[in-house]
């Protein structure tokens, strides 16, 4: 397993390449993947989680199943000669020596990677291992589903001919379905509301949400990304597309600004989204380190 060092800062790698992306209009947490599926591990079929699913994903393999080196070799197949590998990033915790007076250690995240491969840059996987069509169609009972199954779900309010979250009244509040043009896109916003109101104090109560002081500031840009991936996470949860999200230029303006300034932003923004997601879809994180537990605030470089 290849690791972080002092000569290759993993934060610095990926902030980087997600910059270029923004920079160019392409934003890689909406490439769409579900005909490819969920990423997962070729091996163990333990789907990647945070930023690891958008990041595999959008490198835009027709299925998105991926190896380690030594996994690779363990089939007898072989990677095929020119290849590179591809970041899965993780969180290894840490404890450090116990300080006098102290009655538990503290701990600290490190951040590490290692690489995979996907299963079309391998050669020789035996066929029949290779998994068949992977994509799924997206029914609308799924869609609502998440809505119906959301642990302390807010009222959904159809009083106003906009989608917002009302944080001091905790409600949603959504155009009607007939008004949308697909319900596929009734959902997309749904969930971007829905991710909005775990940040209330009875749910996750992330400051981003509560402390934002209005769209100029650092925490509204923070929270509105973590709206947005973890809708982009519940929807690929379902199987629905991802075409159905708005081109806002103004927010990629904010989100460059806010990775150029900070390069641990799009990592606390990931983890920040995939515990939103967790929520929603009641789910017990397995191991909570590779959501990169760090606070409850953006660390600093």
């Amino acid at each position: 397993m290849e690791e972080t060092n002092v000569k290759r800062d993993v934060y610095s790698i990926v902030t980087d390449r997600i910059i270029s992306q923004l920079e160019q209009g392409v934003i890689p947490w909406r490439k769409p993947w579900v005909d490819a599926g969920i990423p997962r591990n070729f091996i163990t079929m333990r789907p990647y989680r945070g930023m690891n699913i958008w990041m595999l994903a959008s490198l835009g393999y027709e299925r998105n199943y991926f190896l380690s080196f030594k996994q690779v070799q363990d089939l007898g197949a072989s990677v095929r000669k020119g290849e590179k590998g591809h970041m899965v990033v993780f969180w290894q915790k840490k404890e450090q020596e116990m300080e006098a007076g102290a009655t538990t250690p503290k701990v600290k995240y490190i951040l590490r990677y290692y690489l995979v491969f996907n299963i079309a840059q391998c050669d020789t996987i035996p066929k029949e291992k290779l998994p068949g069509t992977v994509g799924r169609a997206c029914t609308i009972e799924q869609c609502e589903l998440i809505v119906d199954e959301m642990p302390q779900c807010p009222p959904i309010k159809y009083e106003k001919h906009e989608a917002f979250y009302n944080r001091a009244e905790d409600y949603v509040n959504m155009p009607r379905i007939e008004t949308f043009k697909s319900s596929p896109e009734f959902y997309s916003t749904l969930y971007h509301e829905l991710v909005h109101s775990t940040g209330h104090p009875s749910r996750l109560n992330r400051s981003e949400l509560m402390e934002s002081k209005g769209k100029n500031s650092e925490k509204y840009a923070i929270e509105e990304l973590i709206a947005e991936i973890g809708a982009c996470y519940l929807k690929s949860y379902v199987g629905l597309s991802d075409e159905y999200f708005m081109y806002n230029v103004a927010y990629i303006k904010s989100w460059l600004e806010g990775l150029r300034d900070n390069k641990r932003f799009i990592f606390y923004a990931s983890s920040a989204a995939q515990r939103a997601a967790d929520f929603i879809l009641h789910i017990k994180s397995e191991n909570e380190s590779e959501q990169g537990e760090e606070g409850q605030t953006v660390p600093n470089n």
